[in-house]
């Protein structure tokens, strides 16, 4: 009663890899409670943060929520909430979409591309502090090509 499955061992990670492995996701986890903090310190979390950066980068300052959503990698329910607070707060609008009139669209305010513009000084700062500056420019630039590859994969899987 064997399988292939069953007869297959996985391929196990060796000493450095399972070090590197575990170095990237500490790290990258201590690195998002860094950048959340010094938003929150000004009233904003990371993934609002990101929303309306997004946001501000679209045609019309506007994105399909679900579109918005896998692009900053949430889920709709999240997406649904974050929207909600950066709503409450003036810096969003929820409308729906003019091209199908089923789906929603988020709209960056006015306000919301103020405040994003008073934040972006805010994170930039940090994302140097807590990552840019502590690497070599070659490092770097090789993190961002191997993310890229990693991001190309997970794009393929949806």
């Amino acid at each position: 009663m064997s399988s292939s499955a069953e007869e297959t061992e996985p391929r196990w990670l060796s000493e450095e890899e399972q070090a590197c492995w575990r170095a990237y996701l500490h790290g990258t986890r201590l690195l998002e409670v860094a950048l959340d903090a010094d938003l929150s310190a000004h009233g904003t979390s990371l993934p609002e943060y990101e929303i309306l950066s997004m946001l501000s980068e679209a045609p019309g300052r506007r994105m399909r929520m679900s579109a918005l959503a896998d692009l900053v990698v949430q889920s709709r329910s999240r997406m649904t909430h974050t929207a909600g607070r950066l709503e409450g707060r003036g810096l969003v609008r929820r409308e729906p979409s003019p091209h199908d009139g089923r789906g929603v669209e988020l709209t960056l305010t006015d306000k919301g591309l103020e405040t994003l513009e008073r934040l972006s000084k805010v994170h930039v700062e940090s994302v140097r502090r807590h990552f840019v500056d502590l690497l070599t420019p070659t490092q770097f630039r090789k993190l961002g090509e191997a993310m890229a590859i990693v991001q190309e994969s997970g794009r393929a899987r949806r």
